[in-house]
């Protein structure tokens, strides 16, 4: 009773230890997610407010550029015109000698036209050239504006320092044009320089373009933002708002600064302050935005993302919790299972069912215990099996020591009649019979092997007519280890028979010992491995005859049945695949046969026997000696 009470408080704790592991496990990364998420949700929001505000001023900035290139268009034909220059170097003043005022006439006209032609597809521009001599040329009514209030102008020295096709910004001034002051307060100039050849100045030309043509871009953005375009010295030369216009502006960059936005506090609020140079002046476009404007919409979408999340995280964790309890539920019954089975109750079944992983470990537990008494009855029958082919050799089913004893009569008897060649075959063949009917010995030392396959080539070099030589090379300290019975015996049958075809040739047994690696004994060869070469100058074999073969060997070392009385023909009837499946059985996946032979160079067999740990003990005995 304490005991099972035991089991129920030591499982509840194991339960409630893994759901708070559940919980803690979930919390601190959602945690640490939710303020990677809040910070980088942060980062997104700026970047993509401030690529939204460069992209709008990249809008306005090509409008606005296109109208101040206009003008500069306009300047460049009048300054560039070989026609109209001409004309403006040799035209005489009012009253001078050469004046004709039906010639003069016509030529302003015609200067006239031209103006007109420049300024008829653009924008509403005014553009003035005004001579040194007091001549002056014009696209507008001179009663509208007199041109000679150019020289009136504060600006005008400073074209003097202009060269080439340098030109001056004026920036925002009153409208000078008197129809057009009424709607439209301010105009913006450029101003250039007509030259002769030594560089003095003969004329000017001024090109005005109204304020408001400007500022109506501006007002084409989105509201509540502010855009102005100021000068070098950080005055208003276009604003939306038109009393700022002509004043220093307060969102000038600092001296030195290179980003082109920042988010200012102006006027206790956050405001995003987006900056873009125009090209041929050193004005610039400024935007000004509240910051909370210019994220409300992309913040909108994080904050709904973000309440998915939580949402979606609170439901995960309430689902986790009640999936955990139903899967402790099972692992209980799995639980006392496991201890019966610890006591020895083999026949305990879990009962578990289920699709799930924990249904399926009851089930694969309920499987693993119905395979045990399985296993036991095949361990059996892998042993008496082994038994089996281990003892599928020719057996006597006659007293051993009467026939030994019979043959050893006759061996003696044919020697002293003079015949010591029958003799030595009846020796040989006691040899061979004496090592078949034994059974006291599974196993035997090598050197017993190779005297059991000498003796056996001595007697078929007395049946056959030509010798087959016989040569070992074999160290000293690989004699005492153990192998099986008749394992090189039915390799050098195969030899005799099938390799010379009983006809004069050598059969060579070569042998070499490899050490096995520190603290490897308990695996695979890991004690060291013997290495057996038996090699023929034969007739060899097809390579189809050999793959066939080696076939055959590893379905014999998969634990195949061998078949019942050998190869036809053979003193042992132990044929190949017999040695391959008694020596896996024995030595296991360690073992390796090779095969190499080609037609007329003869066949090579490699045996690769790993040793086993009283076989390494011998190795180091004997190589100490």
């Amino acid at each position: 009773m304490l005991h099972r009470i035991r089991e129920w408080l030591s499982f509840r704790s194991v339960r409630s230890r893994l759901m708070m592991a559940s919980v803690v496990c979930i919390l601190v990364p959602a945690f640490l997610t939710l303020l990677t998420y809040n910070f980088l949700t942060q980062e997104a929001v700026k970047k993509q407010a401030v690529s939204n505000a460069q992209d709008s001023m990249q809008l306005v900035n090509g409008s606005v550029t296109n109208l101040l290139k206009n003008m500069l268009n306009i300047a460049n034909y009048i300054q560039v015109s070989s026609d109209l220059n001409a004309y403006f170097k040799q035209a005489p003043a009012e009253g001078e000698p050469g004046w004709n005022s039906y010639e003069e006439f016509t030529e302003a006209s015609r200067v006239r036209d031209q103006l007109d032609t420049l300024t008829s597809l653009g924008p509403r521009t005014f553009v003035t050239i005004l001579l040194t001599n007091g001549r002056s040329f014009t696209n507008y009514s001179v009663d509208d504006y007199n041109p000679k209030k150019l020289l009136e102008e504060p600006w005008l020295p400073e074209l003097k320092k202009l060269r080439g096709f340098q030109s001056y910004w004026t920036g925002a001034e009153p409208t000078s044009f008197a129809l057009e002051r009424m709607d439209h307060p301010y105009q913006i100039s450029v101003a250039r320089t007509l030259r002769l050849e030594n560089s003095d100045i003969y004329g000017y030309i001024v090109v005005a373009m109204m304020e408001d043509q400007i500022s109506g871009i501006f007002g084409k953005l989105n509201s509540g933002r502010e855009l102005e375009m100021i000068d070098g010295e950080g005055r208003v030369v276009s604003s939306t708002d038109r009393e700022r216009i002509g004043r220093l502006s307060g969102y000038r960059a600092p001296d030195g600064a290179e980003q082109a936005w920042s988010i200012d506090r102006i006027d206790g609020k956050k405001q995003l302050v987006a900056r873009q140079s125009i090209a041929f002046t050193d004005w610039e476009l400024v935007s000004v935005q509240p910051y909370r404007e210019a994220i409300v919409d992309i913040s909108s979408i994080f904050n709904r993302v973000f309440l998915l999340q939580i949402v979606s995280f609170v439901a995960f964790l309430a689902l986790l919790l009640a999936l955990l309890r139903a899967f402790t539920k099972p692992l209980v019954r799995l639980g006392k299972a496991t201890s019966a089975v610890q006591r020895g109750n083999l026949d305990v079944r879990s009962g578990i069912r289920g699709r799930d992983e924990i249904g399926r470990l009851g089930f694969l537990f309920d499987q693993m215990m119905d395979r045990v008494k399985e296993m036991i009855a095949e361990v059996s029958a892998t042993q008496a099996r082994k038994r089996v082919a281990e003892l599928k050799m020719l057996q006597a089913q006659i007293n051993p020591h009467f026939l030994f004893n019979v043959l050893n009569s006759i061996r003696m008897k044919v020697l002293m009649r003079g015949d010591p060649d029958s003799a030595k075959m009846i020796s040989s063949l006691s040899k061979l019979l004496r090592m078949t009917i034994s059974k006291e010995k599974d196993e035997i030392f090598l050197h017993e092997e190779l005297d059991l396959v000498a003796s056996y080539v001595e007697l078929m070099n007395l049946r056959q007519k030509e010798e087959v030589a016989l040569r070992l090379d074999v160290p000293l300290e690989a004699f005492l280890i153990k192998v099986p019975r008749f394992f090189l015996q039915p390799i050098v049958e195969n030899a005799l028979i099938h390799g010379l075809k009983q006809r004069a040739g050598e059969i060579a047994i070569r042998a070499s010992l490899e050490a096995g690696a520190p603290g490897q004994a308990d695996r695979p060869g890991g004690a060291g491995r013997l290495e057996l070469i038996v090699s023929d100058d034969g007739s060899g074999m097809e390579e189809e005859t050999r793959l066939a073969i080696l076939e055959r060997l590893d379905a014999a070392a998969a634990r195949q049945p061998a078949k019942e009385g050998g190869e036809a023909g053979s003193f042992s009837g132990i044929g190949l695949d017999n040695v391959a499946e008694r020596m896996r059985m024995v030595f296991g996946d360690g073992f390796r046969i090779g095969i190499r032979s080609a037609p007329g160079e003869g066949t090579v067999i490699t045996l690769a026997i790993p040793l086993k740990e009283e076989n390494s003990d011998v190795q180091s005995d004997a190589g100490g000696r």
